[in-house]
């Protein structure tokens, strides 16, 4: 392989055997149906719900944290 058709790779991203592994044992799941688009309707309903739930939490967290920062500049 010629200096010039090198690619630059990052440190810690791996070679030819990193690539082969990855190509031939953990490549993409081609052979499952349906494991793109998801299984069945009932999972991705609670795959929704979920992601709402955890959308959820994360608005409350941010709200916590936007009252304590209020709470503590009321204080000063």
């Amino acid at each position: 392989m010629s200096e010039a058709k090198r690619q630059q790779r990052a440190p810690g991203e791996g070679g030819r055997l990193w690539a082969w592994a990855y190509k031939y044992l953990a490549g993409p799941a081609e052979g499952v149906p349906g494991a793109v688009q998801g299984g069945s309707t009932q999972a991705r309903e609670a795959w929704k719900r979920d992601l709402e739930n955890r959308k959820q939490w994360s608005r409350e967290q941010r709200e916590r944290k936007r009252a304590e920062r209020e709470a503590r500049r009321a204080e000063r």
